[in-house]
């Protein structure tokens, strides 16, 4: 059967069976699992567990949106307030992703008229969905993936690889997978070839935590974390306040408004990106080494700009 939508993914999945329940339609779990290419349990637990607060119903093997009843009309504000925020993260992904979640958010929303504004710069990847559906698929099932994979460093090679988590750092697009048993963090654009197979694995409940704990794409598996102090100005410190980095402990709080903080990282581009991003309002107070390392980078910098000519 050819794969007939883009929209495989939860959320997309999810707010075209709401908009079709809203608008009268009768919907058979048979019916849904051809159109969305899924197993017959994903789209049992779509009803049961992440439908269960609308006003639905099963009869005759079909679900129903209960009479007198319509999305528009049951919603709070808080509601509101998130269709309007996930509308915006579609915007921000772009392409046909956006075009697609913003008409099928459009039928349940009813309004034009969105109050919430974001700015995000992620990745387009609406061209991709039909490998996502192949890797959402190897994750949920624990199923190894025969793939190819470009990382600009060398020609492109074949691998296999356990799928463990697709995730998005700073805008961009990683496969978090086990090669062997090494955990490798794959830029999921320079992927392809993808073949789902029959073999399995099992997965380290730990990686969650790593991934919670993670600053950037930078991170790594198997370094033991340490820690870095900084210090940021008045600036500085009322954004870090209103939104903590991964692991942010605040050591003190000075009555001139600046701060110093702690945070607990695995390599040392985690926090050098952030720190060269706030300057001069945030420095590195210890370690010693780290702190030496990005004066030598600011160093660096001072001397390619002096000593760099344009035509």
């Amino acid at each position: 059967m050819p794969y007939r939508h883009d929209y495989d993914k939860i959320l997309t999945r999810l707010i075209t069976i709401l908009s079709r329940l809203n608008e009268g339609e009768a919907l058979s779990v048979t019916e849904l699992v051809e159109e969305f290419n899924v197993s017959v349990r994903t789209i049992q637990r779509d009803f049961n567990e992440r439908l269960v607060s609308f006003p639905i119903y099963q009869e005759k093997k079909r679900w129903k949106m209960q009479e007198g009843y319509r999305i528009e009309k049951s919603r709070s504000i808080e509601e509101e307030l998130v269709l309007a925020i996930i509308e915006k993260i579609a915007e921000g992904i772009g392409g046909s992703f956006f075009a697609k979640a913003h008409t099928l958010l459009s039928k349940i929303k009813n309004e034009d008229f969105n109050p919430i504004y974001t700015k995000l710069n992620i990745e387009d990847i609406s061209d991709r969905f039909g490998d996502l559906q192949c890797i959402e698929q190897a994750i949920r099932e624990k199923r190894v993936i025969n793939c190819s994979y470009n990382d600009e460093r060398r020609p492109a090679y074949t691998t296999k690889i356990k799928p463990l988590k697709v995730a998005n750092f700073e805008g961009f697009w990683y496969l978090i997978a086990l090669n062997e048993d090494t955990l490798k963090k794959y830029y999921l654009k320079n992927l392809a070839n993808l073949t789902l197979t029959e073999e399995t694995f099992v997965a380290d409940s730990a990686l969650e935590a790593l991934l919670e704990n993670a600053f950037s794409i930078w991170f790594q598996p198997d370094i033991e974390p340490f820690e870095v102090k900084l210090y940021a100005d008045k600036v500085a410190a009322k954004y870090f306040k209103r939104r903590p980095l991964p692991t942010q402990k605040i050591e003190s709080l000075c009555s001139d408004g600046t701060m110093i903080f702690s945070v607990r990282i695995t390599h040392r581009m985690e926090i050098l990106s952030v720190v060269k991003y706030w300057i001069p309002h945030l420095l590195i107070v210890e370690p010693a080494w780290l702190k030496e390392k990005i004066e030598e980078d600011i160093e660096s910098y001072l001397g390619f700009s002096k000593d760099t000519t344009f035509s």
